[in-house]
């Protein structure tokens, strides 16, 4: 096919007018999202281009259905990122021939029978640079392996423990590059290992483990001892009924070295686990092999073996009728319409990431590598392909919401805005469901789809007290999608949806920064000298939708505005004491509890805590 080419230059002009001038979203998406081979042609000129490309791949497979969508249609949900916005790896990789790459943001590996062995650490370990090298991120859980001092049957005689293979995986992930991203890793281990606190101080070490994140699967049991003060028992293997190693523990000894650690360095996260599990939808068929086991590197997407996901937000701000006035109320009519095509996108990129696997086993056939070394990724692919088809899972999520809430005239963190975030998001869930369920009608329910299998989860509990129409809609058809929801981070692609980023509240709504300045520019503009004697210009940063509040409120753009000035403004604003600085970081946690009710899958969230905050605020946080 022939198409335009275009030079970095070109597309990063055009697309600074697309962007209205923001030169931070368009050079992220000229860099990472426009369509490219890899002599670095460019074949995109703007984000028009490629949502057209989005746009005509995903109305080709709606063709394959009734009443299909058109591309135009398409087009009009995805157009400047306003209402539908497929996340990094499906916006770089639809309709992209020149790559041969997966459709999956997220994936977890887990080899069956949890092998504790070196061949199945080392399989592990290929599986994973298999998966990044195809734009992936990856998790794996480490419960199954030996602790340390365990007799094994080779010369060591005994085995090292889980921290020398958590290096090996680590250092495997820095090694694989991805278009300009390092690979992404996620490592878990159960609370319950014998190994959990050589796991838990892994990364204290100064140097260790950098390539990947690391959390602990925290069980109720251990919660209730660590609160109570009662003896805990780790054991393993970790989920025998019948161990061959047991010691009892302080929990809350071990639960207060998990606090220093996060107040330290921000790490291990914690993953609730039993209640992931009640919770999960897919755990539902956990002996059919969606035993949830670990998490894709953000955390949003706890998954069985073998599965993956893709991911798209809504883009709630959008949502927002006359932002900023005293008029502003929100369309939750709109907002259902949109999920319901939302989640329909969803499942037809299922499709589309099918054929892409397809591709990646044809590559594999034909590299000229032997059968020997071609086999293990030739399996993993062929086991992904089988899991993605018979879950037909999908991640529908959201950005943008503390635009949403200040634009509202609510300030983020409080009651009133946490309130209004769950009755959001409750909407936005009943619409996904709605709208899997209406597929499974048209398209088929999943294959294993098994409404008695089901009866009593929490979600679908929640689900059936807000509609029972639908739920029982639900348990006569089935659903299309074993699961459907999450909330990711939306780091670069807020960028261009120049919002707030998944569940967050902004940053900072406006801030000063240094540029410096360059000695043989006699036209610049010089506002600071350092002790050293370099010159740097001070420019004013403003978050595009402080911009919106600005304009409306008749508040001058300016670059010349003092500090003072500044922070007069953010007070006047719906940002003030709403920043992930200064919010109310306990009630941000009930919020995300709140919200995580009508969220099938996770939520990716982080609070920005002071410097100088104690280990007590962390504690209750």
């Amino acid at each position: 096919m022939n198409r335009p080419v275009y030079t970095y230059d070109e597309a990063f002009k055009a697309s600074l007018e697309y962007f209205d001038g923001d030169e931070l979203a368009a050079r992220v998406w000229v860099s990472k999202y426009a369509l490219k081979d890899s002599a670095n042609n460019l074949y995109e000129l703007t984000p028009d281009d490629m949502h057209h490309r989005l746009a005509d791949e995903i109305a080709r497979i709606e063709k394959n259905y009734p009443n299909p969508m058109s591309a135009d249609e398409i087009f009009s949900y995805l157009k400047d990122f306003k209402y539908i916005v497929p996340q990094g790896s499906p916006m770089t990789g639809i309709g992209n021939d020149l790559q041969v790459g997966s459709l999956s943001n997220c994936f977890v590996i887990g080899l069956d029978g949890q092998p504790d062995s070196y061949g199945g650490i080392i399989l592990i370990d290929q599986e994973q640079v298999q998966l990044m090298k195809r734009r992936g991120g990856v998790g794996h859980d480490l419960s199954h392996l030996r602790p340390k001092g365990s007799p094994v049957k080779n010369s060591a005689l005994t085995s090292t423990g889980l921290v020398p293979f958590m290096e090996r995986y680590s250092n495997s992930t820095r090694e694989v590059a991805q278009d300009g991203r390092r690979g992404a890793l996620m490592m878990t281990v159960s609370i319950k290992h014998p190994d959990a606190e050589a796991f838990i101080d892994a990364k204290m070490t100064q140097g260790k483990v950098t390539g990947a994140n690391v959390s602990v699967r925290i069980d109720d049991d251990f919660m209730r001892a660590a609160t109570e003060g009662t003896p805990y028992v780790q054991q393993f293997p970790v989920d025998s009924a019948e161990p061959v190693f047991k010691k009892e523990i302080n929990a809350q000894e071990l639960w207060g070295k998990i606090i220093h650690n996060a107040w330290k360095s921000a790490e291990p996260g914690v993953l609730f686990w039993d209640t992931i599990t009640r919770e999960s939808l897919p755990d539902c068929y956990a002996d059919l092999g969606f035993r949830t086991i670990s998490t894709n590197p953000c955390g949003e997407i706890p998954l069985c073996p073998y599965d993956s996901c893709r991911l798209l937000a809504i883009n709630l701000f959008s949502y927002v009728v006359s932002p900023f006035t005293p008029q502003a109320h929100f369309d939750f009519d709109l907002l259902r319409k949109h999920v319901i095509k939302a989640q329909r996108i969803m499942d037809d990129i299922i499709d589309l990431e099918m054929e892409k696997i397809d591709t990646i086993l044809d590559k594999v056939k034909s590299d000229p590598e032997s059968e020997e070394v071609k086999t293990i990724e030739r399996n993993l692919w062929e086991k992904i392909r089988a899991k993605t088809l018979l879950g037909r899972r999908t991640g529908v999520g959201t950005t943008g919401e503390g635009d949403m809430i200040a634009a509202l005239g609510l300030r983020y963190g409080t009651p009133e805005a946490t309130d209004f975030s769950e009755s959001v998001h409750k909407a936005l869930a009943l619409a996904a469901y709605r709208s899997s369920v209406e597929m499974a009608k048209e398209r088929g329910a999943f294959e294993i789809y098994d409404a008695a299998r089901e009866e009593g989860n929490p979600m679908l509990e929640r689900i059936k007290e807000a509609d029972p129409e639908l739920y029982e809609d639900m348990k006569a058809n089935g659903r299309r999608n074993i699961a459907c929801l999450t909330i990711a981070p939306t780091g670069t692609t807020s960028l261009m949806t120049r919002t707030t980023s998944g569940i967050e509240p902004v940053f900072m709504p406006v801030y000063k920064r240094r540029r410096k300045v360059n000695p043989s520019d006699v036209d610049a503009r010089v506002d600071y000298v350092d002790e050293s004697g370099d010159a740097f210009e001070e420019f004013i940063v403003y978050h595009p939708r402080f911009i919106d509040w600005m304009k409306i409120n008749g508040i001058p753009v300016k670059d010349d505005y003092t500090q003072e000035d500044i922070d007069g403004l953010v007070a006047r604003s719906p940002y003030h004491k709403a920043t992930a600085t200064d919010i109310d970081w306990v009630e941000k946690v009930k919020m995300q509890g709140r919200v995580q009710k009508w969220v099938d899958h996770s939520i990716s969230v982080t609070i920005n805590l002071p410097s100088d905050v104690d280990e007590e605020l962390v504690n209750r946080l």
